[in-house]
């Protein structure tokens, strides 16, 4: 069997072109099965055509509309509404007033590279490792990184995994810390009772691909405080009663807002959400019962604090035999039968901003060693099981031909 005689027309969508000009990236023909796809419904059709009809297209009620529905589904008291989940970040970091000269003890592992934002307020990352089973930071091992100089702890919810938010709110309350949960790769999952978002002093979602609520580009960043969301609203933009004002530059504003278009879309998916997850629980069901007879991987893992996991990516985690070479190799294998697959991510030590700093492979081994074998599968409401069987066997075939000559199945 062969990739096209899978192929249903309303499922194939073209690749994304690239966002930069100057590094192209490979635009994907339209019979591919690709990482991701966003599910886009009536509802949010029909929102974004009653924003276009408005005569503001930023800065409107269905901005606000979609912050206050999305806080009150997360349980949070206010929501603010960013361009993306690292500016969210950004203006999370300064309204804690963190910047030159402290340091945020943050994962060097994940999809989104949220900890960026640490070094675009000047502040200094410092990086722990993570739990081998989770991917999530280790509060142990973030302890063991606090200095006289850190002022935050930044913890994401890796790929959907909520991390020990337990142990890390004791940690922070214990140290004097302020608390800051990365939920960009994470929506919808529970954490003893709570829904992740509901943990940090403040909590940045992304809605960009692959997430399972996908507005194009945008985030949210959800806090209790009223004085924080205060400071966010007033970095996020500035509005145009301070076109001719002196004192806004004492905190240089940001334009990091979503338009109204954006916040329609957003606001539909996040009325259709349980849907949306719903029907991804059902691909990740097809994939759980092929995956049985994929011998030498590690299995998904739930820890026990955990009541929920909704994945971003279906990520397998390929045994020790297995190299960062042999999983590329498995990946060109399964780009010639059409399918997108990419290793999970490029740990952030390990990228040249921070290799400036003095950050080098060796330093974080359980990152590396995850890292190096995690291979992310196309994972969205478009699949049917027939192609999650075809990309599961076509990833079974490949790592014969590259696992030393042993079937691992």
């Amino acid at each position: 069997m062969n990739a096209p005689e899978l192929m249903d027309p309303m499922v194939i969508l073209p690749h994304a072109a690239a966002a930069e000009a100057d590094e192209p990236e490979l635009q994907l023909p339209d019979d591919w099965l690709l990482l991701s796809a966003p599910d886009i419904g009536e509802v949010e059709q029909q929102l974004v055509q009653a924003a276009l009809s408005q005569p503001s297209l930023s800065a409107g009620t269905m901005v606000q509309h979609f912050e206050q529905r999305f806080a009150q589904r997360v349980g949070r008291k206010h929501g603010v509404a960013v361009a993306s989940g690292t500016l969210g970040t950004w203006l999370a970091l300064r309204a804690l007033g963190i910047g030159p000269g402290d340091e945020v003890i943050a994962s060097p592992y994940g999809w989104h590279q949220v900890a960026h934002a640490v070094a675009l307020v000047g502040a200094r990352v410092v990086f722990a490792d993570i739990n081998y089973w989770s991917g999530c930071l280790d509060p142990v091992r973030a302890e063991a990184r606090i200095t006289p100089a850190t002022k935050a702890l930044l913890v994401g919810n890796v790929n959907g995994h909520p991390a020990a938010w337990k142990e890390f709110r004791a940690l922070a309350d214990a140290r004097g810390l302020a608390l800051i949960e990365d939920s960009t790769e994470a929506i919808g999952s529970r954490y003893q009772g709570r829904q992740v978002g509901s943990f940090g002093d403040l909590a940045v979602f992304d809605f960009s691909q692959p997430s399972a609520l996908c507005c194009g580009e945008g985030g949210m960043v959800l806090t209790d405080d009223d004085a924080l969301a205060s400071e966010l609203r007033y970095l996020r933009t500035r509005s145009l009663r301070d076109r001719r004002s002196v004192s806004v530059g004492s905190r240089v504003p940001l334009q990091a807002a979503i338009s109204e278009p954006t916040a329609a879309l957003a606001a539909g998916q996040l009325a259709r959400l349980d849907e949306l997850l719903a029907t991804r629980k059902q691909v990740e069901g097809w994939y759980q019962e092929q995956m049985q007879s994929f011998e030498g991987i590690k299995p998904p893992y739930i820890a026990p604090d955990v009541d929920e996991v909704h994945w971003m990516l279906y990520t397998v985690h390929l045994g020790k035999r297995f190299s960062v070479s042999t999983c590329e190799q498995i990946i060109d294998d399964m780009a010639a039968q059409y399918i997108e697959t990419v290793l999970y991510c490029q740990p952030l030590h390990q990228q040249f901003h921070y290799i400036q700093q003095g950050w080098q492979r060796g330093q974080l081994p359980l990152c590396e060693r995850i890292a190096d074998r995690a291979v992310s599968l196309p994972f969205h409401a478009h699949l049917a099981a027939d192609h999650v069987k075809f990309i599961v066997k076509t990833m079974k075939d490949s790592s014969v031909n590259v696992g030393a000559g042993a079937a691992i199945y």
